[in-house]
């Protein structure tokens, strides 16, 4: 069977609202001015999976779930500008959304708006046999109705990565992603204790490597059973948004992986995406580029001790 997409980003499709605002939390008042201005831009998580991919080089496809409306019509747009194949799956409920408010640090609180989709949306199996067939990789998002699809994405034969974001480590509906993923990604944001939960993860999944992203702390990389804590890497320019670097190291640590390299190494290309990720104002939508990253990865390499 011909391989022809690297990478299958399956869901995660949706616009943004973007509001930057004095402080987080955000005091109660009866109405505040945003000289900034408030921006509504196409990009969630599965575009940006996408994005940093196919800034990487990679042959990526989207499929996901779209409405008929404005919204719809910005990611479709995105996506062609960036030459990211997409199908786009009606959604009469209408294209997911958000609204971010981000403080003057770059930390950022998501509103999401889950009314625009339902415990029954399906996508068509044909078309998820299909894609999935003829891909390498598939990188699943937790938006629904991805979990349907875990059991065909396991027949295709192709490698899975997930991420489960800032999951706490019990609410269930996670776990389906979590144990039928090779690779699996997760904020450490809400866990106190990363390391248990990681070990969870494999113990009663399939996941070869388990990644907990930990922002200024850096990442722990659990592969092999040996748990590996890498530093951060400090911003090429000042941070001005944390959305979407979560996203970028996914990304940028799947470009490794898939390219046979080490679970360690591949989490040092996603530390070196996820901070240039922080440096992109919110209102845009970019991603670090492959001779960038092989860049900055080498320099690091040539300063940093080896373990």
């Amino acid at each position: 069977m011909s391989r022809d997409i690297d990478v299958l980003v399956l869901g995660g499709a949706g616009v943004d609202t973007v509001v930057h605002v004095p402080e987080l939390p955000l005091p109660y008042a009866d109405s505040y001015t945003i000289d900034s201005g408030i921006r509504t831009r196409a990009g969630q998580t599965g575009d940006f999976v996408a994005l940093g991919l196919a800034a990487l080089g990679l042959r990526v496809h989207h499929l996901d779930m779209l409405g008929d409306d404005p919204e719809g019509d910005l990611i479709r747009a995105l996506h062609g500008e960036k030459g990211i194949a997409l199908t786009a799956v009606p959604q009469p409920a209408g294209t997911k959304r958000a609204v971010n408010l981000v403080g003057p640090d770059g930390r950022r609180l998501s509103l999401y708006d889950t009314s625009r989709g339902h415990p029954d949306d399906r996508f068509p199996q044909s078309t998820v046999r299909a894609l999935a067939g003829a891909s390498r990789h598939v990188h699943v998002t937790i938006t629904q109705p991805g979990a349907h699809c875990l059991p065909l994405l396991r027949e295709s034969g192709a490698t899975l990565s997930t991420d489960l974001h800032d999951w706490d480590g019990e609410n269930r509906y996670h776990e389906p992603f979590a144990h039928a993923a090779d690779v699996v990604f997760l904020s450490a944001a809400a866990l106190p204790d990363p390391e248990r939960t990681m070990r969870r993860i494999a113990d009663r999944g399939r996941a070869e490597v388990v990644v907990a992203t930990a922002g200024a702390k850096g990442a722990y990389v659990l592969a092999d059973d040996e748990l590996t804590r890498l530093p951060a890497v400090p911003p090429p320019a000042p941070v001005v948004d944390s959305n979407g670097a979560g996203d970028a190291f996914a990304a940028a640590f799947l470009y490794a992986w898939l390219n046979r390299e080490t679970p360690r190494r591949s989490a040092l290309y996603g530390t070196v995406a996820g901070a240039h990720a922080c440096t992109v104002p919110a209102t845009e939508t970019d991603a670090i580029g492959r001779d960038e990253l092989l860049v900055r990865v080498a320099e690091l390499e040539a300063t940093t001790p080896k373990p």
